[in-house]
């Protein structure tokens, strides 16, 4: 007797892999774009971000997913605000100052567990906002960063570790932050669901 098949659960993972692989595919694009308009080889760019030229090629095509940190080391070295990554073609939003929850641009970072979504109007803006959905055991990289600025955030749910300067914080829903991005930072999700918050980039003027 052959077992039954949920043939809608396997339709919802082949889309959501497809939703995905078009996400990588868009997100490839704009890196691509980006780069080459600043009259930058890839060699270039890993040069100045410290990634390899293969790991830089894949990502233009879509073939993988970058980290936050890869993401971040990438808009530094390109001079973007890392909102610009988020799409090739952003939508056109009914007011300048409002975001709606439909049409928030997002990235599905899934190599390190995270969702970021986008909840400034503008991407080319001294304060950047997101929501973050971190997965358990999803992380912002393996490595410490820093840059310019500051960073805020406030959790909403779940549990979210934060690391500033090699000491941990374990921060639970209600808790918030602010420290300046020379402090070295990275974060993850040591819980066992998801853990979200409002994340805030303020760059220096």
């Amino acid at each position: 007797m052959t077992e039954p098949t949920d043939v809608a659960g396997t339709q919802a993972v082949a889309e959501d892999d497809a939703d995905l692989r078009a996400s990588d595919r868009r997100l490839g694009e704009c890196i691509r774009a980006i780069r080459s308009s600043r009259g930058m080889s890839i060699q270039e760019l890993g040069r100045r971000t410290g990634l390899s030229s293969a790991m830089i090629s894949q990502l233009e095509r879509g073939l993988t997913t970058p980290s936050i940190r890869s993401l971040r080391l990438m808009s530094q070295a390109m001079g973007v605000p890392i909102a610009r990554l988020f799409d090739s073609e952003p939508a056109l939003l009914a007011s300048p100052y409002i975001v709606r929850k439909a049409e928030r641009p997002f990235l599905r970072l899934t190599s390190s567990g995270v969702l970021k979504e986008l909840l400034s109007p503008r991407r080319d803006g001294v304060v950047e906002h997101y929501e973050l959905t971190i997965s358990p055991d999803g992380a912002s990289g393996s490595d410490f960063v820093t840059h310019e600025g500051h960073k805020a955030g406030y959790v909403l749910s779940g549990r979210i570790r934060l690391w500033l300067d090699q000491l941990p914080y374990v921060l639970e829903p209600g808790d918030s932050f602010l420290f300046p991005g020379t402090l070295p930072y990275m974060f993850d999700n040591p819980g066992k669901e998801p853990g979200r918050l409002i994340w805030f980039s303020v760059r220096e003027t």
